[in-house]
């Protein structure tokens, strides 16, 4: 059941407006709703379509069961920041119900429970504490039970009223909703770069700019920041199969695992004979991982198959990015230096909740409302708590620049086969080389043009991605995620301009 989001235009002229939103996925559009509901004029731009970003990626959970786990957000934040931890991702869930609802959103909104189940391995003091921890956190009605339904694996903690959705669904109407209170959206607009200011401004690809009071970065990672947000989380990779249950098969729930790198599923209707199952896990660091990707679908099919044998069929194979906070919590609020711009992200696994905070967060500060949760969010903040893994995960960026020694991935561009790509060395440089499917080679610098390090090819997404901080870019060089906004320079040309160049046809949804 594939679902398409309706074609906006091109921004064609220079624009003036009270706000303007970069990234039209759900914590750009949530922003975007609030802001234009409140009476500003509001200018969203996207270099794609609605959610063709990881919007259009996620499985799409509503949860206020954290990832990390409240024992651990506790230990960073303190009960007060695991009390609004909790009230916040709580508050997210009951506004998609809402806005839903309330702007007739047909999205398969459903409310279901949700279920930490207890690895292999893993000792069951794990969901003592962390009940004890939700609890705190003032999530009351956390309990244990002895198992899950329909996942029998022993003990788990069950957390009421979850959510589920389409999240396409959800956000096309979002969209529309945006439009109906006058705010306007655009695509095919590569933003290349942004200025904080009185007024802000914010430049495009084709040369058309947009002056505003504020400005929103919405783009999953900030492409604004050079280096501030970035030392301060990491990008992830994630992977999800749907595959084809009977309807009624299984009960509507939310399933999560305490393993490392943990497993999630939930169920999406399809018709009335049958269901998709969706499962996600094998989590690894962006332009880091060991083996291929087809094996990391493969063991998630394994594993699925083991704990749900009544699937007939797996339809749908998918990765999308996670970024990673080092103290667990997403950065949303004023950019750090700036007055003028806000950021968004950081979503730790949980975009769609944290999409939502953003967009109760943002359109507050933005209006001169006080907002609770604004210091827990705040993306200027220091964790000290957090100091070890903030060494740890920079301790490992800074290894990545390490690859400029290393010899090329092939001897020879002999050696590239058809749709294939390689990192190869000429000399001092490192090219990124690209064999078409009609045997042609395409060469760019293998070099990030966000801070340096050098790309690996993605095999199965025919992508080049950056190990330190997340941009990936298409075969051709072109950009395809931030925090890089220029395309992969031309070989020999070390000063690119920052300019992403056209933007390929983007991923619209998996459904």
């Amino acid at each position: 059941m594939l679902v398409q989001p309706p074609a906006h235009p091109a921004l064609d002229a220079d624009e003036s407006v009270d706000v303007c939103v970069i990234g039209a996925g759900i914590a750009g559009l949530t922003t975007a709703y609030f802001l234009a509901r409140a009476g500003r004029s509001v200018l969203v731009l996207d270099d794609g379509a609605i959610a063709s970003g990881e919007s259009g990626r996620t499985t799409a959970h509503l949860s206020n069961a954290i990832d990390d786990r409240y024992f651990g957000i506790e230990r960073l934040h303190g009960e007060i920041g695991s009390r609004f931890c909790a009230e916040s991702h709580t508050a997210a869930i009951d506004r998609i119900e809402s806005i839903a609802k309330a702007e007739r959103i047909d999205c398969d909104f459903e409310r279901v429970d949700g279920y930490l189940v207890l690895a292999p391995g893993d000792e069951p003091s794990l969901l003592e504490r962390e009940l004890d921890a939700a609890h705190r956190a003032g999530l009351s009605a956390v309990e244990l039970l002895a198992t899950a339904p329909a996942f029998a694996t022993g003990p788990c903690l069950r957390f009421p009223r979850q959510g589920q959705f389409h999240p396409l669904k959800y956000l096309i109407g979002l969209a529309r909703a945006v439009e109906a209170y006058g705010g306007r959206i655009r695509s095919g607009a590569h933003v290349d770069d942004v200025e904080d200011g009185a007024p802000a401004v914010v430049r495009t690809a084709s040369g058309c700019t947009v002056e505003c009071r504020e400005v929103v970065v919405a783009t999953n990672t900030p492409i604004n920041d050079r280096f501030v947000i970035h030392t301060k989380q990491a990008p992830y990779r994630t992977y999800a199969i749907g595959a084809s249950v009977p309807a009624g098969a299984l009960p509507h729930a939310l399933w999560w695992d305490t393993g490392d790198p943990y497993h999630y599923v939930r169920l999406q209707p399809m018709d009335a004979r049958q269901e998709m199952l969706i499962v996600g896990g094998e989590d690894h660091k962006t332009g880091q991982e060991s083996g291929t990707v087809a094996e990391r679908h493969g063991r998630l099919e394994a594993w699925a198959a083991e704990r749900f044998p009544m699937i007939s069929g797996v339809h749908f194979r998918w990765s999308g990015q996670v970024m990673e906070p080092v103290d667990h919590v997403a950065f949303i609020g004023r950019n750090p230096g700036d007055r003028h711009v806000f950021v968004a992200t950081g979503d730790s696994g949980m975009g769609m909740t944290h999409g939502t905070i953003a967009g109760l967060l943002l359109s507050d500060l933005i209006v001169g409302k006080d907002n609770p949760w604004a210091t827990l969010y705040d993306p200027g903040r220091v964790t000290l708590r957090a100091a070890g893994e903030f060494l740890r995960e920079n301790l490992n960026v800074a290894a990545r620049y390490g690859d400029w020694l290393a010899a090329g991935d092939v001897a020879s561009e002999r050696d590239v086969p058809n749709g294939a790509g390689a990192v190869l060395r000429h000399g001092l440089s490192k090219v990124a080389v690209y064999r078409d499917e009609d045997g042609h080679l395409h060469r760019r610098s293998a070099v990030c043009t966000h801070l340096g390090c050098v790309v690996s090819w993605n095999p199965t997404e025919h992508s080049w991605d950056c190990p330190c901080h997340g941009s990936r870019f298409d075969p051709f060089g072109r950009v395809l995620n931030g925090p890089a906004v220029a395309p992969l320079a031309e070989v020999g040309d070390e000063h690119p301009e920052r300019s992403g160049g056209p933007k390929p046809e983007g991923h619209h949804g998996t459904w």
